[in-house]
């Protein structure tokens, strides 16, 4: 079965059209929906979103259902969402189709480096994981911005009869707009999100992870920080019911060094005097989130 993944934001054509002319089979399409910007902003998603929810039905016969991503800016959440998606795909033996062409760069990016990151997780399943992005033929708001431009000149012939000033507070508005646009193109300004103005992507560097590593990358993310790898190997050695011995403590530390910076990149390390305090690393974290069991996408309300 082919299962696409298509976040959707304010483009259709994009997430339906190559498919329908490349003729690709399609028999499964999740859309993920999130709200972004303005109420209007997420109104029209709304409808694009139902839309192509019909839309891939009738032209495609595919079988369609929306999840919702409650901040479509958190790029971790949006990580873990899409990682369970196209992991539970796989685990039903389906081939993903992952769209990037839509939605707020955050989820794309997100939901990309899902699909790259279990391609290098899952070797044998590779070949039925795709990422694609489909480009525009042109962009709308240009074609807006000078339709607007001449409607300013039409407004302007009328203006000598503008008995109530309304159509000059209309040319006014519609100039503080097109100087907008002209100076700043189609975006203003630049969102605080969790304080900061800028959301880091980390870079994918998920693979194999043998057991005994999942059980310390499990310990990290259950306990946060530990002080140096001693104390990590005493705790596990407690969990795991086993006796604390110079052999398992290097076992530990054989371990948390092939997952450090100089290994898989799960685990960083600070050196602090003789001992090393351990953490995850944020693909670490990720790494975490991703494999615990618990529901991380809701179906979308309909």
């Amino acid at each position: 079965m082919q299962t696409h993944i298509v976040p959707v934001g304010f483009d259709y054509d994009r997430l339906i059209a190559p498919l329908v002319r490349d003729r690709m089979e399609v028999d499964r399409v999740i859309l993920l929906q999130g709200p972004v910007g303005s109420e209007a902003n997420v109104e029209y998603s709304r409808h694009v979103t139902q839309k192509l929810e019909t839309d891939f039905h009738n032209l495609l016969g595919a079988e369609t259902e929306r999840r919702t991503i409650e901040d479509v800016y958190d790029y971790d959440a949006a990580f873990e969402h899409a990682y369970r998606l196209i992991a539970a795909e796989l685990d039903d033996g389906n081939e993903v189709w992952v769209n990037v062409s839509a939605m707020p760069r955050t989820v794309s990016f997100a939901v990309a480096t899902a699909a790259h990151s279990l391609a290098v997780e899952r070797t044998e399943e590779r070949e039925s994981i795709h990422t694609y992005y489909t480009a525009p033929e042109k962009y709308l708001e240009t074609e807006l911005a000078e339709e607007l431009r001449h409607d300013r000149e039409l407004l302007r012939t009328l203006s000598v009869t503008d008995q109530d000033g309304a159509i000059e507070r209309r040319l006014d508005r519609i100039d503080a707009v097109l100087h907008e646009f002209d100076e700043r193109g189609t975006t203003i300004g630049a969102k605080e999100i969790d304080g900061h103005h800028i959301v880091e992507f980390p870079l994918a560097s998920f693979s194999n992870v043998k057991p005994f590593e999942e059980v310390i990358l499990f310990k990290l993310g259950e306990d946060g920080e530990f002080q140096s790898v001693s104390e990590l190997a005493e705790a596990l050695a407690r969990e795991l019911e086993e006796e604390f011995t110079d052999s398992f403590r290097s076992k530990v530390i054989y371990n948390v060094d092939r997952l450090g910076p100089g290994g898989k990149g799960y685990i960083e390390q600070e050196e602090t005097g003789k001992a090393h305090r351990t953490r995850l690393s944020r693909i670490g974290e990720l790494w975490v989130r991703a494999h615990t069991e618990e529901e991380a996408v809701q179906p979308a309300d309909v």
